[in-house]
């Protein structure tokens, strides 16, 4: 079975060494396996479990829920539940971060369509007799 040095695991994950070594720390790695000098020896599904624990983290999930959630795991079927309401959770959680970042992307377009009209005109005075609507996505 091939294992991974830290510094490897690292740039595999676009993370820093440091990151992995405070998620080790905090309790997030507790299935990384150590050599009798206390290297870290990382599995591919110690990477998969990377990937789910960045995906929690980019949702806003405090790492002492994320601990949480690694301890269910470990913890096996009878917490099948829980792991369940906690993605239906941060499944909504996304959602709702997603309906803001639209919201945010159409202000965005719309200034942008105002400026290109300024600089081609020459002048901002061409939006002068026009009544903007900011949250148009038109």
């Amino acid at each position: 079975m091939k294992t991974y040095s830290i510094s490897e695991v690292a740039n595999k994950l676009n993370l820093t060494v440091y990151t992995l070594r405070y998620y080790d720390k905090e309790g997030l790695l507790p299935f990384v396996e150590r050599k009798d000098n206390g290297t870290r020896l990382f599995k591919e599904s110690d990477i998969e479990a990377l990937h789910i624990i960045e995906c929690l983290k980019s949702t806003g999930m405090p790492i002492k829920e994320i601990k949480n959630f690694i301890d269910w795991c470990g913890e096996g079927d009878a917490t099948l539940q829980q792991r369940y309401d906690l993605f239906v959770e941060r499944k909504a959680n996304v959602k709702a971060q997603l309906e803001e970042l639209t919201k945010t992307m159409a202000i965005i377009d719309h200034k942008c369509d105002y400026y290109k009209t300024a600089i081609d005109a020459g002048t901002e005075d061409i939006h002068k007799n026009k009544k903007l609507d900011i949250y148009s996505t038109n």
